[in-house]
């Protein structure tokens, strides 16, 4: 057991060893630190409602990762508490749409996250917030 602390990039590359969610949707992280991470996808035709426009689970499905690794990065295993999301624009096949997750308060146990989802011209499409509980386990390599 080390005792010291993992990196956020290490804490990411040891959640995604096993989050096959992250893969199958098609998530790619371009940035993660202390309280936030960025990552992009590709909006495909299996993630659309029936309105041909992106499926609200797959918005909240995608902000919600990028909320876990946010809030993870601290290097100590951290759930949602309480999460909310708005959705303010559609998006169709093809579009890029890019989340950012960004730690507004960190607190002993809780935190509380602003995660934005932008499409390619700058547009918000979902705004999801989230409060999160960080529990007194640390995230190991293994």
């Amino acid at each position: 057991m080390s005792e010291t602390p993992l990196t956020p990039q290490q804490v990411l590359q040891q959640m995604l060893q096993h989050d096959k969610f992250t893969e199958w949707l098609g998530l790619k992280i371009d940035a993660v630190d202390i309280g936030y991470c960025k990552l992009h996808y590709t909006i495909k035709e299996e993630m659309l409602n029936g309105f041909h426009s992106i499926h609200g689970g797959v918005l909240f499905s995608a902000a919600d990762s990028a909320f876990a690794f946010a809030c993870n990065s601290h290097g100590m295993l951290t759930v949602a508490l309480d999460v909310s999301i708005s959705f303010t624009r559609a998006a169709k096949p093809g579009e890029v749409l890019t989340v950012e997750a960004k730690e507004l308060h960190s607190g002993n146990r809780t935190g509380v996250y602003d995660v934005r989802t932008m499409n390619q011209n700058g547009e918000l499409v979902a705004w999801f917030k989230g409060t999160a509980y960080r529990t007194s386990k640390k995230i190991e390599l293994e």
